[in-house]
């Protein structure tokens, strides 16, 4: 009985780590889009738009900063 637990124990920690680990990759992961121009970033909704920044779009908010 003893090893079944340890067992059971041992398969959800690495279960846990498995999410954790996934999903700090996850976050960590960006996707710069190329550019040479603000013509080549994708159109976005108002207030945000993009600009072309060291040739990668970048994410802007028009308003009060």
């Amino acid at each position: 009985m003893q090893r079944r637990t340890n067992m059971t124990q041992t398969l959800i920690f690495i279960y846990a780590l498995f999410i954790v680990v996934s999903l700090f990759l996850v976050v960590t992961c960006e996707t710069r889009i190329p550019c040479v121009s603000r013509n080549d970033c994708p159109k976005r909704p108002y207030p945000l738009f993009m600009k072309c920044i060291d040739n990668f779009c970048e994410i802007w908010k028009i308003g009060k900063e």
